[in-house]
């Protein structure tokens, strides 16, 4: 009798364990992953060392818009990198960056306040393009100290590279929140 009842927590318990595994799986495999900021192309909206936590869900069910801060793992070289940054230009658009540092989506000048600095290199952007289907263009929010479309080596985002949103800072824990007024 005594056997039978510890055989049976010890299923239960083992049930318990398989069930939080499987929970915690599902919610970094499909909902939602920390990860670490490394370097300083996002100052100064994220710092480096900050910890975001990033909603893996949400554009299964809309589109990235613009200004979101992204996650997206792009092929440098032979290596995966994962890549921090911020939707300026949508699918369809023409972006264009002037010897000025002005930011250009379909001939109008976009009003923005996230860049720490005025661009003094606009790349690949000094020439205006045209973003493809599923396209995005990105920019650190340090622009003069930032990979992203600028950058030939970086390009444009294809949508199918997008990890997810970034939307809240976990760490340091002074700096706790979302990353978004709106």
């Amino acid at each position: 009798m005594r056997k039978r009842r510890i055989l049976k927590q010890t299923f239960r318990m083992t049930g318990y364990f398989l069930c939080a595994v499987f929970a915690a799986l599902f919610i970094v495999s499909f909902i939602g992953v920390r990860v670490k900021v490394e370097g300083h192309s996002m100052e100064n909206t994220l710092w480096d060392q900050d910890q975001l936590m990033i909603d893996k869900i949400s554009y299964q069910f809309g589109l990235p818009k613009r200004f979101d801060i992204v996650v997206f793992l792009h092929m440098d070289g032979s290596e995966k990198q994962y890549y921090i940054k911020r939707i300026i230009g949508l699918p369809g658009e023409k972006v264009y960056i002037d010897r000025n540092g002005s930011i250009y989506i379909n001939d109008e000048l976009l009003e923005e306040n996230y860049g720490k600095e005025t661009i003094r290199d606009p790349g690949t952007a000094a020439v205006p393009m045209i973003l493809g289907e599923e396209e995005y263009f990105v920019l650190g929010d340090n622009r003069n100290h930032s990979s992203d479309s600028r950058d030939p080596k970086v390009g444009t985002v294809k949508e199918s590279e997008i990890v997810g949103k970034a939307f809240c800072r976990i760490y340091p824990f002074s700096k706790i929140g979302t990353l978004y007024e709106n």
